[in-house]
């Protein structure tokens, strides 16, 4: 078994599908099929299913599944030590963010880093807050930046700026011209609210609890997983939302969505990383980077 072998398993299980895994490696179809046969043929172990042109993961492909990322990460981890004695002129750096984080406020700052360090090549991958989480645990990713809490106690978190949010609203909402006074008229909403497990999410149903409306009575009218898809959906009409002022400040501007006089606190942006983990000399390079830029600005928006 090589490692190979496991990145091409890895990527094929994780699309469950055999074109799109060859072309995440740039591989031929007919190599990858090839390395698939391979360790079902090598183990006797049959990993996926065949259901016409779909492929399946098997029970036994599941739990393998999860072994073969913890080797590739482990073998990562290993390179990366080796990489870190060329110091900072070589290497890679593998970051994970959460959407307002990776979308609005990252990019400047990635930019910044690859001024600095050229050699060092930057990836970053974008979830909610419970998939950066998972990636940093895994260790699929140095370093995560998410915007709310997280519970795994595997995981070191460390703020490193603070985001201002808001509450917005069609402009034909009664909310425009005048705003909730109360728990009563919150709950009426409508309201166009981010996934569960996204940071946003977390953070509108924490503020809620606070101010004693249990988040279940919210007349909850549309759930999305982007950013984007939220605005657009209160610019057309379905209703409120909160949301960084990140998002949706050029909408304002435009006066396509009103911004409603509603008291809402700022959250914090945070860094994530795994405590026992070895933290490379590129990742601390980009942490001493957002720490510097913060230190300058805590709201910064690079």
């Amino acid at each position: 078994m090589t490692l190979e072998q496991l990145r091409i398993f890895v990527a094929v299980a994780e699309r469950e599908h055999l074109t799109q895994g060859a072309r995440e490696l740039n591989l031929t179809q007919s190599a990858t099929s090839a390395a698939i046969a391979t360790l079902e043929a090598r183990y006797a172990a049959r990993l996926f299913d065949r259901v016409g042109r779909r492929i399946v993961l098997t029970e036994a492909g599941r739990l393998f599944l999860a072994e073969a990322r913890a080797v590739l990460a482990q073998a990562a981890a290993a390179e990366k030590v080796l990489t870190d004695l060329a110091g900072l002129e070589h290497g890679s750096l593998s970051l994970a963010g959460s959407q307002t984080v990776a979308n609005y406020w990252l990019p400047g700052l990635i930019e910044r880093y690859r001024v600095l360090y050229p050699g060092i090549a930057v990836s970053l991958a974008i979830g909610n807050s419970d998939f950066v989480a998972g990636r940093i645990h895994d260790g699929g990713a140095d370093l995560g930046f998410v915007e709310g809490a997280v519970d795994d106690p595997a995981l070191a978190a460390m703020p490193v700026a603070e985001d201002d949010m808001v509450l917005v609203a069609p402009v034909i909402h009664p909310w425009a011209w005048q705003a909730p006074r109360g728990a009563e008229q919150l709950k009426m909403g409508p309201w166009v609210l981010r996934e569960p497990g996204s940071g946003t999410r977390s953070f509108f149903e924490a503020h809620l609890q606070a101010i004693g409306l249990p988040t279940g009575e919210l007349n909850v009218a549309l759930e999305y997983p982007s950013n984007e898809a939220v605005r657009a959906a209160v610019e057309a009409g379905s209703g409120a939302t909160v949301i960084s002022r990140r998002v949706v400040e050029g909408s304002i501007r435009a006066g396509t969505m009103a911004a409603i006089d509603f008291p809402i606190p700022p959250r914090r942006f945070l860094a994530l990383r795994h405590k026992e983990r070895y933290a490379t000399k590129a990742a601390q390079a980009f942490l001493d980077l957002v720490t510097s830029a913060t230190t300058r600005s805590p709201d910064l928006v690079p």
